[in-house]
């Protein structure tokens, strides 16, 4: 069978709901700053690279980008969002991928002024949407920054996901702290799991770095997607 796409987001702690939630506490959201994360990549045991990137877009407004290349594929995921009072919302997303010989392009509007979101390019009919929004939703690749955002300031990592055609209650359970390695050096992490039937997602969070310092996507047991942060500017 020839390797699908795997998904970054809501894989990336996502779908896959798990049975208990971090402890809500009061906390101030962190304020957003520009980065460049540079990752080693693994996509179906083949060896590549990634890189998250966050620039300012405008006022109140972030594209947020993740890339992955390797010799199966190349994935490239972004999202612009805007910041409303510490409220993170999607306005667009482009999600665009090269497995071997298949390409998929697909694009999202979140209107928030007729609250629904919509897709086009290569999605299914039934997929293309209206979906009713609701305050907090967020799409696959913004979840990314929030559950960071959200361990390290103790809040409540459950989330609404809205995307490609689709909404999906998302919790993501916290699995104690490992050490981690990041561009040679040990860090302190909070290892968070999602799991839902067959997949499941691994995050290792470090206080101070606004990127998942790694990503494990397993399928089936296997490992599909493992993303290790090398450097963060």
């Amino acid at each position: 069978m020839a390797p699908t796409k795997a998904r970054f987001t809501t894989r990336l702690l996502r779908p896959l709901v798990a049975a208990a939630i971090l402890a809500a506490v009061s906390a101030p959201a962190l304020a957003i700053q520009p980065f460049t994360a540079d990752y080693q990549a693994s996509y179906m045991g083949m060896q590549g690279a990634g890189k998250m990137t966050l620039v300012a877009d405008g006022a109140n407004r972030w594209k947020y980008s993740l890339s992955v290349t390797s010799p199966l594929a190349n994935l490239r995921q972004t999202t612009v969002f805007e910041d409303t009072g510490g409220q993170w919302r999607p306005v667009s997303g482009n999600d665009s991928s090269q497995v071997l010989t298949k390409k998929q392009n697909k694009n999202a509007t979140y209107d928030w002024s007729k609250g629904v979101a919509t897709w086009t390019g290569d999605v299914k009919p039934e997929r293309a949407g209206p979906i009713k929004l609701q305050a907090g939703d967020m799409d696959a690749l913004l979840i990314n920054l929030a559950i960071v955002r959200d361990v390290q300031a103790g809040k409540t990592t459950h989330y609404r996901m809205v995307e490609d055609g689709r909404v999906k209650d998302l919790t993501y359970t916290v699995a104690g702290k490992e050490a981690i390695t990041v561009g040679g050096q040990s860090k302190q992490a909070t290892k968070v799991v999602s799991k839902q039937g067959d997949k499941e997602t691994i995050a290792w969070v470090v206080d101070g770095m606004p990127v998942p310092a790694r990503i494990l996507q397993r399928d089936k047991g296997q490992d599909a997607i493992d993303l290790r942060v090398q450097n963060v500017r």
